[in-house]
């Protein structure tokens, strides 16, 4: 499984940008994808969710300024990032994981780069 990520930069305090994430491979249909951020100096943290079914949940942080979505039949993730402060600053990366024979398989893309100035 390879996931190819896109969309980070540079934008000032209030403005946004919109993350994809694009999954090829062998891929369950039944999975959750994700976006996950790290901070220097701070461990990676979950920032949005989405099951293959829809299900959405958000770190308390972007709640109501983020939105997650994906496009099943692409095996895309998008995140559309809104009002956005210079605490979100931090490398975004992509996740993609799901059960197959009772184990989880756990798949990431390489950082996209976002900078939030303020």
């Amino acid at each position: 499984v390879q996931l190819q990520a896109s969309g980070g930069g540079l934008v000032q305090a209030g403005g946004s940008l919109r993350l994809s994430c694009a999954a090829s491979g062998s891929i369950s249909s039944i999975n959750t994808m994700g976006w996950y951020r790290q901070a220097p100096g701070n461990q990676r943290e979950l920032v949005a969710g989405i099951t293959s079914a829809g299900t959405t949940n958000y770190a308390d942080s972007v709640k109501g300024r983020f939105t997650i979505s994906r496009d099943n039949a692409k095996n895309t993730v998008y995140l559309q990032m809104n009002s956005l402060k210079p605490e979100d600053t931090g490398v975004y990366h992509c996740n993609l994981n799901f059960v197959r024979l009772f184990r989880r398989y756990d798949h990431w893309g390489q950082g996209t780069l976002v900078t939030v100035s303020s």
